[in-house]
């Protein structure tokens, strides 16, 4: 019982090496991993876009 148990573990565990190693090799063919890089903004960049809003929402509130 516990040989057949290990027999199918060791099974999957091919499997799942071998999706691994297809998955890595996408990776490559592409150039890229698939994750976009996390992109950064400045503390200015930030207050900029955030004025820019405000100044929309006055507008928007001037019509009402």
């Amino acid at each position: 019982m516990n040989k057949e148990i290990i027999v199918v573990i060791d099974a999957e565990i091919r499997l799942l090496q071998h999706a691994r190693k297809v998955l890595a090799s996408l990776g490559r063919i592409t150039g890229n991993s698939g994750i976009k890089p996390l992109r950064k903004i400045s503390a200015a960049g930030r207050k900029r876009i955030s004025l820019a809003q405000k100044k929309r929402w006055a507008k928007i509130r001037k019509k009402k």
